[in-house]
């Protein structure tokens, strides 16, 4: 049996895990108003005049306001001096003020009226007419087609240059929350590989995870989590009934939480009980892979050289350097904020080139049909002089977590 593996339960390990939150600084709000000073920035570089942000994660980054999106259309228009004008439903404004952190004008639209034409007449009071408006890439298609025929005096463009261009770099204290995050998750993944047993289900391991999380001091449990045994873990994003766990098998766990609403992301793949020889040397070939892709990780490196670091390594050892199996059938990684996905991402053919402040998973998934997938997961953010790893990476096949 590797170290670490098995050999406690559910119990003692949710004992040793101590509330690991109390000492997180929130983002202030002058951190929000350095995001909207850099926003007007690159929108009066790229002409435009406003810019939509929706209700979700580009919301709460510029402004602060926790408001999840729906049918209704939520959010607000930044113009290029600086200034907001938030559009809400009117039976929620007394709510929305509630949540509202960057100070702005509360523009009401009741159920029977258009918000789009609001939005039009918000324009029209700022005296900007038939000038260049970016939309929220988040938003979805009816509000985005809404927009465009109330509209259309106005040229309507992605806004994803100015919300990525800001949202790509993270600040500090961003980091230092995220870094948080991540030691939570490590310390609910160490516990839950000592948890495993013969028989357990994929289901108990998921439950416990999320009450490791709690105690950590996550009140709302796991962000998600993947538990996979034997071949299920081929598959990246897990099977629809999965396996017990077996004696001698491979295991993936993926998971992570939400910490003032930043979120981890890790993902830990060993053997309980005795690894094939085969296993063992993929286990090594994913472990090099992983390693090639950061030192790949450069300043200055577009994001596709290392998706093609990685699949080098992968390629001298015998398997496809293209998304062909056995290999690894998706990208390196992809940025990790407010979104567990977001830009920028380790993909093939990325000219987005690495700068400081970026934060990626690092995850060259290899996977053998028919027989085991092993993923390592870690995260690492651009300092000045290069990559810095958020977790290290896994040790040894015996020794996983590196005691």
């Amino acid at each position: 049996m590797a170290i670490g593996i098995g050999g406690s339960n559910a119990a003692i390990e949710l004992e040793k895990i101590e509330n690991m939150t109390l000492d997180v600084k929130p983002i202030q709000s002058e951190e929000y108003l350095g995001r909207i000073k850099k926003a007007v920035a690159i929108m009066k570089e790229v002409k435009v005049k406003a810019t939509y942000v929706n209700a979700g994660t580009n919301l709460y980054y510029f402004t602060g306001t926790k408001w999840n999106p729906s049918e209704r259309m939520v959010g607000a228009l930044l113009y290029d001096d600086g200034t907001l004008d938030y559009i809400v439903p009117k039976f929620e404004e007394g709510t929305f003020k509630k949540y509202m952190e960057i100070n702005g004008k509360i523009n009401c639209w009741e159920e029977h009226e258009s918000p789009y034409a609001l939005m039009g007449e918000l324009l029209k009071n700022k005296n900007i007419v038939g000038e260049t408006i970016a939309l929220d890439e988040s938003a979805p298609y009816f509000l985005v087609d809404g927009v465009t025929k109330t509209n259309q005096s106005y040229t309507i463009i992605n806004a994803l240059p100015i919300t990525s261009g800001c949202r790509m770099q993270k600040s500090a204290n961003e980091i230092a929350i995220i870094q948080r995050a991540k030691d939570i998750t490590m310390v609910v993944q160490r516990a839950a590989a000592k948890i495993l047993r013969p028989g357990i289900s994929a289901n108990e391991v998921t439950s416990f995870i999320n009450a490791a999380h709690i105690k950590a001091g996550i009140p709302s449990g796991s962000y998600f989590c993947i538990v996979l045994f034997a071949d299920d873990t081929q598959y990246p994003h897990g099977v629809s009934v999965p396996q017990d766990l077996k004696d001698n098998g491979a295991v993936i766990i993926d998971t992570g939480c939400k910490l003032e609403g930043y979120i981890s992301d890790i993902t830990r793949s060993y053997a309980y009980g005795t690894a094939s020889e085969e296993y063992k040397t993929i286990w090594n070939l994913e472990k090099a892979t992983q390693h090639a892709a950061f030192v790949a990780a450069k300043i200055g490196a577009t994001c596709g050289s290392v998706d093609d670091a990685a699949r080098k390594t992968l390629a001298e050892a015998g398997l496809s350097s293209d998304y062909n199996l056995p290999g690894l059938p998706h990208r390196v990684g992809h940025g990790t904020g407010l979104d567990i996905h977001e830009y920028p991402y380790l993909v093939r053919g990325s000219e987005i080139e690495l700068e400081e402040g970026m934060v990626v998973s690092n995850e060259p998934m290899i996977c053998i049909p028919g027989k085991f997938g092993i993923r390592h997961e870690d995260h690492f953010y651009m300092t000045a002089n290069g990559p810095k790893w958020f977790t290290e990476p896994m040790n040894s096949v015996d020794n996983p977590f590196g005691y």
